[in-house]
């Protein structure tokens, strides 16, 4: 058996207990856990997000709710992407954002932005208090193939976006940026940006986490077409939203 097969031979999997949903109020969620996390390597985590896997620092887990079913898997097919008219103005408007690939590696800059960012947009919701250690466990805790990448404009700052490389693919852990320029779309840039990455390096997928059909802040992912899902174990095409949605 390859050092492989037993790497895969030994992950277990363990139920949590239920907790406040963090994306539906008034839900409770579950996780579904793999262990142990010194044996996911890059590429037993690549298999795992193919089968609805995310990591969150050291921990690789899949919802695994009791009654609820709203969190699907989604991805961009590389090859057959095509920005719409909107992501397109994006990209012209952002296209002098500079990009530096960096290691995990605390910076004091990025920190600053990551609690602004935090404040702004999530503030109450459990991360908007991290501390310097508590971000570290987030953002630079892995044991796969990972990467902060910083995007600066004129030398200021304005988004960092954390990506995992996969056997097929960029896995989109966490990306955050300035929440205080009117008008910008960082975010749209950044899974911009990690699509032609991906194309660089040969890469056939940019996986972006979970859909959330009755979440604002994760329904946006099916504007990204074509896109796929996973459903029942496959991997199947994910129609695009109605025109006035």
């Amino acid at each position: 058996m390859s050092h492989r097969d037993d790497a895969v031979a030994i992950i277990h999997f363990y139920a949590t207990a239920p907790y406040a949903c963090s994306y539906l109020d008034a839900r409770q969620a579950r996780s579904q856990v793999a262990i142990p996390a010194d044996a996911i390597d890059s590429s037993v985590y690549s298999k795992l997000v193919g089968l609805g896997f995310r990591r969150s620092g050291h921990f690789t887990y899949r919802p695994y709710c009791d009654d609820c079913h709203a969190c699907t898997p989604v991805r961009i097919p590389v090859a057959r992407f095509v920005p719409d008219r909107s992501q397109r103005r994006t990209a012209r408007r952002h296209g002098n954002l500079v990009s530096t690939i960096l290691p995990l590696t605390f910076v004091e800059e990025h920190y600053q932005l990551y609690c602004r960012y935090q404040k702004a947009r999530h503030d109450g919701g459990g991360m908007s208090e991290d501390d310097p250690a508590q971000y570290a466990e987030f953002i630079l805790k892995s044991r796969v193939e990972s990467w902060l990448v910083e995007f600066r404009e004129d030398g200021v700052l304005r988004m960092v976006s954390l990506i995992d490389r996969l056997d097929d693919g960029l896995s989109a852990v966490y990306t955050f940026f300035d929440p205080d320029i009117p008008g910008a779309a960082y975010g749209v840039y950044g899974v911009l940006w990690q699509v032609e990455l991906a194309r660089r390096l040969g890469l056939p997928h940019v996986y972006l986490g979970y859909w959330i059909g009755e979440s604002p802040k994760m329904v946006y992912k099916q504007r990204y077409q074509p896109l796929e899902k996973l459903e029942e174990g496959r991997w199947v095409a994910f129609p695009p939203p109605a025109a006035d949605s």
